[in-house]
């Protein structure tokens, strides 16, 4: 079992009931150390004080935020945590929305939700609900000190999945990647569907791998084994 992320109670209206999160997907990847060149011991990083070029320790550092070209003011940690959410322990819902109409773009993290044995019936009220519905819940919480707002939907394993979300100001907006579409013809955009069509298949994600993390392990094994290094071929 998945370590648990947050814990607490899914409140909407007069219902109450107790959940617990859990991280639903992570990247993976290959990590390479850096190493000496001469007798590949690992690479160390020093610190220096700009100003008087001299080495610093950790202990000296202090945050600073540049409000002004080389100008700061100085931070504290405790300053920092005073501003954070508290720890909540309540996820609200605060309405219900169409999922057609939540862009994808604002989806960040990912989270299964697991209801507590006591929230197993008011939990199973819920994801029937979303279902049949067709509405996804907006809810916010508070989580690794910040205050988040999140997508809670139903998932194809009947349960919930919950998605943290970008804030409005956190999209990045641009003119550059919109098409004119009044342009296209009937003609061309019916040789454009029937391409569509052929190609058209159910979704299943296990049919997606990562071929060039593959290929890097498999560079890895055949040099730790001395094996001669051949690069893949052309897919």
């Amino acid at each position: 079992m998945a370590a648990t992320v947050w814990k607490g109670h899914l409140t909407f209206g007069l219902v109450s009931l107790p959940i617990k999160l859990f991280t639903a997907a992570r990247s993976e990847t290959i990590s390479f150390n850096q190493l000496h060149k001469k007798d590949h011991s690992r690479v160390k990083y020093k610190i220096f004080c700009g100003a008087e070029d001299v080495e610093i320790q950790r202990s000296e550092i202090v945050k600073g935020y540049e409000y002004e070209k080389d100008r700061y003011v100085v931070v504290e940690d405790e300053e920092i945590k005073k501003m954070a959410p508290r720890s909540a322990k309540m996820m609200e819902i605060l309405e219900f929305v169409k999922e057609a109409d939540v862009d994808p773009i604002y989806y960040e993290s990912s989270y299964y939700v697991a209801p507590e044995e006591a929230g197993e019936k008011p939990y199973a009220l819920l994801v029937e609900s979303l279902k049949r519905s067709g509405y996804v819940a907006v809810a916010r919480i508070a989580m690794h000190n910040r205050e988040h707002i999140v997508i809670l939907r139903p998932s194809a394993q009947n349960g919930i999945t919950l998605h943290t979300m970008y804030f409005q100001d956190e999209i990045r907006k641009t003119e550059s990647f919109k098409a004119d579409t009044s342009a296209v013809k009937d003609r061309e955009l019916d040789m454009a569907m029937m391409l569509v069509e052929a190609l058209a298949a159910k979704f299943e994600p296990s049919k997606y791998t990562d071929s060039y993390r593959e290929n890097l392990r498999a560079m890895i094994e055949a040099k730790i084994a001395g094996q001669e290094i051949v690069a893949p071929a052309e897919v």
